[in-house]
């Protein structure tokens, strides 16, 4: 069987590796354009993740049987809709489907028509709209908090919480002039509420009719301790049973999943796919923050280190149509990752700095597994950083303190000259950051 997998960072590592290590003994693992440690277990194709044209040649070109999409860029796109044209199997949303992820206006109207929780909102289609809404007092008094986002895909910088009313109108100058998240991202702006609690995901796998739920998680967005610093593409995230309990779970199946899937299939977008689902746990009951319609990184490397069912099962399942006839098994155990960033990340990434460590650590921690999300390799083959996010240092152990423990302990042996990362992941901070979830999209 020949699989192909679209994307090139630690969240397609991550996947590449759980489709190799299922049951099926002739497995070859195509990934496009893949990275230097996705290429210790796929061949890598140098291919761009949203050249869809190329991508279709290729799976035809190999007998491609089953294809995986990473990121946001190639469904938005309209990648699914192409392969399914041409009778190639794929798993993912197509693009009307990706609406809910390329436009947080389409996504809360969305919300509205199907009466799901979330936050109070506002569209503006000018940026002079949309200063007008902000002072009109809808969103509270001058000195709370509101959120300002982009509309569109804007790879992690179109969401910002205002502490203010002048940060509120600075931030619209900023994101619809273009000059912060291109002109396509912010044509429109969306104006929230924003929201207390505390911040979890629930992902699911869907074919459009049945779902499967996966353990929720949590992931930590701001680059510095306590949640300080700017937003990035997520700096860790764990499963534990703590990051929601049961009841609040089923009132998330009950108020915003089924929901969800059923108006998506009333509109006539059935969803296809990996469906994530941000949530604010606030004291009204869980808010939606976004929807993202692919897996969350590093959320997916904590999921999937999990996984005891074949993962070329569930996506052939979900292409096919039948996943009702499909029992998905996850391990009783806790998950975590701690992200190894370059120095200046997530602003201006130092890269080139050699890698040390990094044999030792993934051979002589127990439970722990390495996914590479920014590495290269020189001529003489040492590991380089390559990239703002560097490496997914992930562990499983049958408690949340295990896991942790044993990420840091695989982190401190690896070494490079700017090696950053939190040393806070898996403790809890309430305050308004899920609302900065459209950084989930820088991946």
């Amino acid at each position: 069987m020949k699989l192909l997998v679209i994307g090139s960072g630690g969240r397609e590592h991550a996947l590449v590796w759980a489709l190799g290590k299922g049951a099926r003994p002739a497995l070859k693992i195509y990934c496009a354009p893949g990275n230097a440690g996705i290429a210790e277990h796929a061949e890598c194709v140098s291919i761009d993740a949203t050249d869809t044209h190329a991508l279709c040649r290729f799976a035809e070109e190999k007998k491609i049987d089953l294809t995986v999409v990473g990121g946001e860029a190639p469904l938005a796109a309209g990648i699914v809709d192409e392969f399914e044209r041409r009778g190639l199997l794929i798993a993912g949303a197509s693009q009307a489907a990706a609406r809910l992820e390329s436009s947080k206006a389409f996504a809360k109207d969305f919300m509205a028509r199907h009466q799901i929780p979330t936050a109070r909102y506002a569209v503006a289609q000018s940026a002079d709209q949309a200063q007008q809404i902000l002072l009109s007092g809808e969103f509270g008094p001058a000195d709370s908090p509101v959120v300002i986002k982009a509309d569109g895909l804007a790879g992690g910088k179109g969401v910002v919480v205002a502490r203010t009313r002048a940060e509120g109108q600075e931030a619209i100058k900023d994101l619809m002039t273009g000059m912060v998240v291109g002109p396509l991202a912010a044509r429109r702006i969306v104006i929230e509420e924003a929201l207390l609690g505390r911040e979890a995901s629930l992902l699911v796998f869907s074919d459009g009719r049945d779902y499967a739920l996966m353990p929720a998680a949590r992931d930590h967005k701001r680059v510095g301790e306590h949640d300080t610093g700017p937003n990035t593409g997520g700096m860790g995230a764990i499963t534990d049973p703590s990051v929601l309990d049961e009841e609040t779970r089923a009132k998330v199946v009950c108020e915003v999943i089924e929901p969800t899937l059923r108006g998506a299939r009333d509109e006539g977008f059935p969803f296809r796919g990996i469906l994530f689902i941000g949530l604010m746990l606030t004291s009204e009951g869980p808010r939606v923050l976004e929807y993202n319609v692919r897996f969350g990184d590093p959320e997916a490397q904590t999921i999937l280190v999990r996984l005891r069912t074949d993962l070329v099962d569930i996506f052939e399942a979900i292409a096919r149509g039948h996943l009702r006839d499909l029992s998905i098994e996850w391990a009783d155990e806790s998950s975590a990752c701690v992200v190894l960033a370059a120095r200046g990340y997530p602003l201006r990434p130092e890269t080139g700095a050699q890698i040390e460590g990094l044999e030792r650590a993934s051979l002589e921690h127990e439970g722990v597994r390495i996914f590479h999300a920014g590495t290269a390799r020189s001529a003489l083959g040492q590991w380089l950083v390559a990239g703002g996010r560097v490496l997914n240092v992930t562990a499983t152990a049958s408690t949340l303190e295990g896991a942790l423990a044993r990420c840091y302990g695989a982190a401190r042996e690896i070494h490079w000259d700017g090696i950053h990362y939190r040393r806070d992941i898996g403790r809890f901070v309430e305050s308004r950051k899920g609302q900065e979830a459209g950084g989930q999209s820088v991946q």
